[in-house]
């Protein structure tokens, strides 16, 4: 299909090979419609910019017929974090009279500009946004803005632009993640880290090499990786374990990079983790499902969307000042499990 085409309820069935009547329910949340099936439709239709009609309807009319619209965008929707992020912004927009349209940039600069600008033509009443890896540049955001759109940001902020915005304590959390390895006998913890220039990143990296030195232990570059991914994690650390001078733990940026070092290691023989320790960031599912179950920092993501929807709902009404910036930030909590000591 061509992205410039407009996708229609018949198009997503076409796609699933199923009718329009279990489109129609998937998209509403009926439990009529298999889960995984449900869950399908719903990405898909994310992906395709494709929004229930009676939302679709009140977006096309709101110049006349006001509605309370929230847009949000995310980087993606299959991760845990960002799920959770959206469930509690849903939670709270409803119980506050709103809706919200969820979106997905898919890492992509130009499909998250073509999302603000959609959003900017139909007026919503503002935009909760994680910005993509690759964005650099921030004149969508501030043509929002300009347009008396309520911003906010969560996650990932963004340093150009003063907006609101609602992110968990990153630094803390690594910082008392790593502490946790280093008090249990660690002494060369290995950082896999976010790719790009991304402020969570480096709060992360700046918990991890604090927490090294206050040890007293003497940071070392070459125990630090950019690497973000299970796929990336399966990849490098075969090599990284064959070293002589091997690390004893690993404290990765996210649970699924923190699994990938975890089963590499496994495979090549290691045991954990009395050889090596394996912390994540996140707290997901998938932290539970794995064996062991896997140490890690809790986000909180719902409660980091709660309070995104609290922020743009209070400017929006009034409440908070519109020409205010309110940071929030949310603690994290360390998730002790069978991946460390």
């Amino acid at each position: 299909m061509n992205e410039s085409q407009t996708t229609t309820m018949k198009d997503i069935a076409d796609h699933f090979g199923v009718s329009v009547s279990t489109v129609s329910r998937a998209l509403s949340g009926s439990k009529r419609v298999r889960m995984d099936k449900r869950e399908a439709i719903k990405e898909y239709a994310a992906e395709h910019n494709f929004y229930p009609n009676d939302i679709a309807k009140s977006l096309r009319f709101s110049k006349r017929q006001p509605v309370k619209i929230i847009g949000v965008i995310v980087p993606e929707l299959t991760h845990y974090y960002f799920s959770s992020v959206l469930t509690g912004i849903e939670e709270r927009a409803s119980e506050r009279g709103y809706r919200i349209i969820i979106t997905m940039s898919k890492e992509s600069y130009d499909r998250e500009v073509q999302l603000c600008q959609m959003f900017e033509a139909h007026q919503v009443c503002g935009v909760i946004v994680s910005q993509a890896k690759e964005t650099t540049r921030y004149d969508h955001f501030k043509s929002l803005m300009q347009k008396g759109i309520t911003l906010v940001f969560f996650d990932r902020i963004c340093t150009g632009v003063s907006a609101s915005l609602v992110v968990v304590d990153d630094y803390m959390g690594a910082f008392n993640a790593v502490t946790h390895l280093i008090n249990t006998g660690c002494k060369r913890i290995a950082f896999y880290g976010m790719k790009g220039n991304a402020v969570i990143g480096k709060n992360r990296y700046n918990g991890y090499r604090d927490a090294i030195l206050k040890a007293g232990l003497t940071p070392d570059d070459n125990l630090i990786f950019e690497c973000d991914n299970r796929a990336d994690a399966e990849r490098i650390t075969p090599e990284i374990l064959e070293q002589d001078n091997r690390p004893d733990a690993f404290f990765c940026v996210n649970d699924d990079t923190a699994i990938g070092v975890m089963y590499t290691a496994k495979r090549m023989g290691f045991n954990i983790p009395t050889d090596i320790s394996v912390c994540g960031f996140t707290n997901g599912n998938r932290a539970v499902a794995c064996d062991p179950q896997l140490t890690t920092v809790e986000q909180r993501g719902v409660e980091v969307g709660r309070e995104a929807a609290d922020i743009l709902i209070d400017k929006v009404e009034g409440i908070i000042p519109t020409d205010k910036i309110e940071k929030r930030i949310v603690r994290t909590r360390l998730v002790v499990r069978g991946s460390s000591k």
